[in-house]
């Protein structure tokens, strides 16, 4: 392990200005720890029904392709560890909770993930937002050695880095896609703080049915049904 490399790494990440960039940083890291690859989920819910994953993907591409030919996101432990608990875990301590997990379990072991270091990375908006980080080894043991806390505790580090870049990127798409402008920020932000149309009205010199005619046009592009949600989705990428 190469701990003071994955230490100069780490800030570079953050600053990683596109994705190849930052694979290529992200499976150095990995490397450096002492992994064969890595992956990094981070899944977000909008609502009761729609959920976005994005992933970066440091290892074998035959992994990439059957995760989702399999759509194993789906019965995801790894997953489903960092939505219910904060401490990274090797896999072979994570209990399977499903035949369905079982079985990625042992697809996962089939594409260089025999062994592998699970760390969640929490979000200020709890479940909604859920990032997980998993280094794997075709070596059974190579989590098990000495050197595991110390890995433990820079995986953590790496998961929350690649985490921050995920958000980082997914806010940018959407402030360029749905074309948001500060004034639109701006009513989400008195939106936030529970201020009425008329208490925004006045202190713009606007009339209430105005701001809600603006509310309107920002939810549209939000995709949002009201206000409170607008805020919602606001918050949960990462521009509240």
């Amino acid at each position: 392990m190469n701990d003071v490399r994955v230490l100069q790494l780490l800030p570079q990440i953050a600053g990683a200005g596109s994705t190849g960039e930052v694979i290529t940083l992200f499976r150095e890291a990995a490397e450096s720890l002492g992994a064969d690859g890595g992956v990094f989920l981070s899944c977000l819910r909008d609502d009761a029904t729609r959920t976005s994953l994005r992933s970066l993907w440091a290892c074998d591409p035959s992994w990439v392709a059957d995760y989702a030919s399999h759509r194993r996101f789906e019965h995801d432990p790894w997953l489903r560890h960092a939505s219910t608990d904060t401490e990274p875990i090797r896999s072979g301590d994570l209990a399977c909770s499903s035949t369905e997990e079982y079985a990625f379990i042992r697809a996962a072991a089939e594409h260089s993930f025999t062994s592998a270091l699970v760390a969640p990375a929490p979000s200020p908006v709890g479940l909604s937002r859920v990032g997980v980080l998993c280094l794997g080894s075709a070596n059974s043991g190579r989590f098990d050695g000495e050197n595991y806390p110390q890995v433990r505790v820079l995986a953590r580090a790496l998961a929350m880095e690649l985490h921050h870049w995920i958000v980082k990127s997914m806010r940018e798409e959407l402030l360029q896609g749905v074309h948001l402008t500060e004034a639109d920020l701006n009513l989400l932000r008195h939106e936030a703080a529970g201020h009425s149309s008329k208490v925004i009205g006045a202190t713009m010199n606007l009339e209430a049915k105005t701001i809600d005619c603006r509310f309107q046009r920002l939810n549209a592009k939000l995709g949002a049904p009201d206000r409170r949600s607008a805020v919602r989705i606001a918050r949960l990428y990462g521009l509240l």
